[in-house]
């Protein structure tokens, strides 16, 4: 039996290659994973995936080389989770100061309380911002210290720098805790 377009019906269910919604299917599931892996919020992360896949899908005839859509991908949700950190920093310590002022008392600013088990995820998300990339498209992405670079928008070297402190960092605060 075939499909209107002349595909059989399976075929019929699947995205044509290189259409927009083959680009959506194959790459945003991978994309609100790196994203939830950097904020650590499943909400953020795929409304973060979808304005990175909108943003570069609207660019997709102005890419150098559009068969690297995946890779631009990665590098735009990389670039707007440090944003987003950024904004929610900023919104952090605004509520923090008009909460003082309303106390009538300073207060200081400390991390928020994650009371978690899990030593490695605490641990992670303690890191700076792109300590935790670098090590999440490392390990996580299984990205070469190369393509960490592209993401991050750094050179080799201090992607591996980046990759090498977080390392350290997370071997020092997992062994204090036990």
């Amino acid at each position: 039996m075939e499909g209107s377009d002349g595909r059989g019906t399976a075929e019929a269910d699947q995205p044509r290659p290189g259409t927009l919604e083959d680009l959506y299917v194959r790459y945003l599931p991978e994309s609100t994973r790196l994203a939830f892996l950097l904020t650590r919020d499943a909400a953020s992360a795929e409304d973060l995936a979808q304005e990175a896949f909108i943003k570069v899908a609207g660019r997709l005839r102005h890419l150098r080389t559009p068969d690297a859509f995946g890779a631009y991908l990665r590098r735009t949700v990389v670039n707007m989770c440090m944003s987003h950190h950024r904004r929610q920093k900023v919104a952090r310590a605004y509520a923090q100061r008009e909460r003082a002022r309303v106390d009538g008392r300073v207060q200081t600013v400390g991390l928020p309380d994650l009371e978690t088990t899990d030593e490695v995820r605490t641990a992670l998300a303690e890191l700076p911002d792109r300590q935790r990339a670098a090590i999440v498209l490392r390990y996580y992405a299984d990205l070469s210290e190369e393509q960490i670079a592209h993401s991050l928008g750094c050179s080799v070297g201090a992607a591996r720098n980046l990759v090498f402190r977080a390392m350290e960092t997370l071997r020092r605060r997992i062994g204090e805790e036990r």
